[in-house]
């Protein structure tokens, strides 16, 4: 008899939410989702996603790691989601209180868990995933980093001018959306979601998640947040990123619209044997994509993780 389908709108029977407080008393929510009793542990798993993202949109990948026995983890970072607390809606003047949140939880997180330990990082997530890898060296086995933003697509503006027009702008109208986002079914969603995924069910499912928690409706980011992404990802030096030590896979789309995929395997040839792989036709979210990409997204992070940090 088949199992019924995975329901991508409700949270999993045996995962648990829960709070962590960052050390200036800022909630955190979090995410627990031991193995099934009895099946053993294979390891822990932390994941960290991206802007915008909430822990119910990744339901579906804890699910696959949690059925080979991950014990995983997730949480929604400060100022969204369900840690948004009173931060203004979008923005950041800064890219290292969210730097500070990753890493503490990080190490509390493996001191409590079974090891091997594992972080995957999606997007916004995989940028702070690789500033906390450079410069807080947590111990781990082994990390994943998603689509990660270690620089924002900025076409049409050329690279090298994107952080001086974003600067400029924060000056002027920091706490501005740097654009407008159009309500669902208009033509700005339609093209959002070409560029986030292929499939439309899923994006339909984070859609279905913001209308039953609109706080999880994040907008656009305002010119402050973008400035504060331009000043963190110059802090991902050749010198920075050559200090990263532990085993690391770096996966992306060279049609990402969202971050740069040249940084990406920029990084790559700079992190010590650092493995890469670009999908040459896929959208943003690749966990999130169509079955073909995810699918095989999986099993390359699966093959890496058994390599790099097989069960104990």
């Amino acid at each position: 008899m088949l199992a019924p389908p995975f329901d991508r709108r409700a949270i999993p029977a045996g995962a648990a939410l829960s709070e962590w407080r960052a050390s200036d008393g800022w909630t955190i929510r979090r995410l627990d989702w031991p193995p099934v009793a009895g099946s053993g542990t294979r390891g822990s798993l932390i994941f960290a996603g991206g802007r915008g993202d909430f822990i119910e949109k990744y339901l579906e990948s804890f699910a696959h790691w949690q059925g080979l026995g991950w014990q995983v983890t997730a949480f929604d970072w400060r100022g969204q989601g369900g840690s948004a607390g009173d931060i203004e809606r979008g923005h950041l003047d800064s890219f290292d209180p969210l730097v500070a949140d990753g890493a503490a939880l990080i190490a509390d997180w493996i001191d409590a868990t079974p090891g091997p330990h594992a972080l995957i990082a999606h997007s916004m997530g995989g940028h702070l995933a690789m500033r906390i890898l450079a410069e807080r060296r947590p111990a781990l086995d082994a990390a994943v980093l998603v689509a990660p933003m270690l620089a924002i697509n900025s076409a049409p503006l050329p690279e090298l001018l994107a952080p001086w027009v974003a600067t400029a702008a924060a000056r002027i109208a920091g706490k501005r959306p740097a654009w407008r986002e159009g309500p669902a079914g208009s033509p700005s969603a339609k093209f959002r979601q070409v560029y986030l995924t292929g499939s439309a069910e899923r994006f339909d499912d984070e859609q279905w998640w913001k209308g039953e928690q609109p706080r999880f409706s994040l907008g656009p980011p305002t010119w402050g947040w973008l400035a504060a992404a331009y000043r963190s990802a110059a802090m991902l030096t050749p010198r920075a990123l050559a200090g990263v030590s532990l085993p690391l896979l770096l996966i992306g789309t060279d049609k990402d619209r969202l971050v740069s995929p040249s940084a990406i395997r920029r990084a790559a040839g700079l992190v010590p044997g650092a493995e890469l792989f670009m999908y040459p036709d896929a959208a943003h979210e690749l966990l999130r994509e169509s079955d073909p990409v995810r699918l095989d997204a999986f099993a390359r992070i699966d093959a890496f993780l058994d390599r790099h940090a097989p069960a104990r």
